[in-house]
């Protein structure tokens, strides 16, 4: 009678015990599934909706300064709508590693002055790519430097800046004019 209690006792404790490490399995199984499917939604939204950026260095003032916090759409790179004029961020053509931000100042086909404004001579061509330049033209290594930039370095367009908040809203036109009309 006593080792039938004694089994049975056993076999309570057993049991309650799998019963708990079965629960604490199930629960962390399903946070791990949830985590997994936010992980992927975060994924999507980040890879083709837009992203925030924080953009450093002097090439786009004033249009943009240090420390400035942008959003960058990329539908507009998906559907091929980037049009001059539009800040973009890129893959930078010589270090492949770092982001870039500049301004389109000239698509496929388009002339653009390839000279520095310092230039007494101001040289056209015709661009196979696009062309990046940034809006402080003294500060800036850009298309001027490295050529023209093939559209699949763009990875997004830089629709509005978010901080400071004083600054918040919708970006400037070119300050400097480099964009030059169609013919």
């Amino acid at each position: 009678m006593y080792s039938v209690i004694r089994y049975s006792f056993y076999f309570l404790v057993f049991s309650l015990g799998f019963a708990m490490i079965r629960r604490a399995v199930g629960k962390t199984l399903g946070f791990v599934g949830y985590t997994i499917q936010y992980g992927c939604i975060a994924h999507c939204a980040f890879e083709y909706i837009g992203e925030l950026v924080m953009c450093s260095g002097p090439s786009m003032q004033p249009t943009i300064t240090n420390y400035d916090v942008v959003f960058s759409e990329k539908l507009s790179r998906h559907f091929y709508r980037i049009e001059k004029g539009d800040i973009v961020i890129a893959k930078s053509p010589s270090d492949p590693k770092m982001n870039i931000c500049k301004r389109v100042i000239g698509l496929e086909g388009d002339k653009v002055c390839t000279s520095s404004p310092s230039d007494i001579f101001k040289t056209h061509t015709y661009v196979r790519h696009v062309w990046l330049e940034g809006d402080d033209l003294k500060n800036s290594t850009d298309s001027r430097s490295y050529g023209p930039v093939p559209y699949a370095l763009i990875t997004g367009r830089v629709c509005f800046k978010l901080w400071p908040l004083e600054k918040c809203g919708s970006l400037q036109e070119s300050p400097n004019g480099r964009i030059l009309q169609d013919d």
